[in-house]
């Protein structure tokens, strides 16, 4: 099992910046891919941004250009960096390993406008 925590959330401005953090422990051995998503309220969960042990990325239509994704290995840590917020990028956002099906317990992230 991976387990995951994540941290870096809170209120901003629209236009702000914000730096996510998800790190990961456990049998880390097997983590390739990471992802985030976000919930808002009274929506269904979307993804936003995933990348590979490689380092390749790929990103949801809404964020491009404005988030990147990173990850420092040794660290066992993937990092969303969130530029330009806006108000619907207001959520909680939560990270995933899919290969054990691990889900963090999120990070809110409100965008004040």
């Amino acid at each position: 099992q991976v387990q995951l925590v994540e941290s870096g959330g809170g209120l901003v401005q629209a236009g702000g910046s914000l730096r996510l953090s998800c790190a990961a422990s456990g049998s880390i051995f097997s983590i390739s891919v990471m992802r985030w998503f976000r919930q808002a309220p009274g929506k269904q969960r979307e993804f936003v941004a995933l990348i590979h042990n490689g380092g390749s990325t790929n990103y949801a239509d809404s964020v491009k250009g404005r988030f990147t994704i990173s990850r420092d290995n040794a660290k066992n840590t993937v990092y969303l960096q969130m530029n330009s917020l806006k108000p619907e990028d207001t959520a909680v956002y939560v990270c995933n390993e899919p290969s054990a099906g691990s889900w963090g317990q999120g990070t809110q992230v409100t965008v004040s406008s």
